[in-house]
């Protein structure tokens, strides 16, 4: 079977968010896909299988599925156009999260589009001061995962996190976001939950944190850059309960995986 390997949102070939596509006729078994997974050891890994004019996709981390993954979909989307001959200028992925679009847009970036998961207020929790060392500004909770507001993009740049702690808080992670120097907005995402202690760039996060800067800042666009050491760079705009985010993909990695 084909392997590819692609940093999303980034122009470089060891920036952004990598993640394993692999394509399919048909469904391997789940135990497979995790097991392709697990020894892939990134942050995801996306399977692919064709579905009519569209295509199904499913995204494991090393150790569990996950119910939406942004980086790992635009990586799909480039394999698709990059490798396997898909013609059309719009992909649409069907989901556990539902129909996920990706377009390519004419300045080399792809677009995805997918629901918002608008964040509401929550009291601050213990796990997340003490697996920050920070008290939070605001917090708020998502189906997925905690958001927490810090001060400025200096105290996003200096958080050193207790994962061990943060590992109990009852989500698939925690967003950590404050208003940027160069971007309107910034974030660090942690989800030692799924086996990831710090993804370099996390679209699905961008879906809470989109709806809550339109918000606070009063527009609609948005520049986003993800503070991991690998950084990642997103534009953003909230349209109706749809977030889109666009971003580069560059492929690292082809090759051919023995089951």
């Amino acid at each position: 079977m084909k392997v590819y390997v692609v940093n999303a949102f980034t122009k470089e070939k060891f920036g952004g968010n990598p993640a394993a596509v692999v394509p399919s006729r048909q469904w391997l078994s789940d135990d497979l896909m995790q097991d392709i997974a697990a020894q892939n050891n990134l942050a995801e890994t996306a399977f692919i299988v064709p579905e009519g004019d569209a295509y199904a996709i499913r995204w494991f981390t090393p150790t569990v599925e996950v119910a939406l993954c942004g980086h790992a979909t635009l990586a799909s989307a480039h394999v698709l156009f990059n490798y396997l001959d898909y013609k059309k200028d719009k992909i649409i992925f069907h989901s556990k999260s539902g129909p996920l679009e990706v377009t390519k847009k004419n300045d080399g970036k792809l677009m995805l589009d997918f629901p918002v998961n608008a964040p509401v207020a929550t009291g601050s929790l213990q796990a997340i001061e003490g697996g920050l060392h920070v008290k939070p500004l605001e917090v708020y909770s998502s189906t997925f995962d905690y958001l927490a507001v810090l001060e400025n993009q200096e105290a996003i740049e200096k958080l050193s996190p207790d994962f061990k702690i943060l590992a109990q808080l009852p989500s698939r992670g925690l967003i950590v976001t404050a208003k940027g120097n160069e971007a309107d907005f910034v974030s660090r995402c942690f989800f030692p939950q799924s086996g990831i202690d710090e993804d370099s760039v996390t679209g699905s996060a961008h879906t809470v944190s989109v709806p809550y800067w339109a918000k606070r800042l009063g527009k609609q666009k948005m520049s986003a850059i993800q503070l991991s050491k690998r950084k990642g760079y997103l534009d953003c705009e909230l349209v109706g309960d749809r977030v889109l985010m666009s971003g580069h993909a560059v492929t690292y990695l082809t090759g051919d995986i023995l089951v």
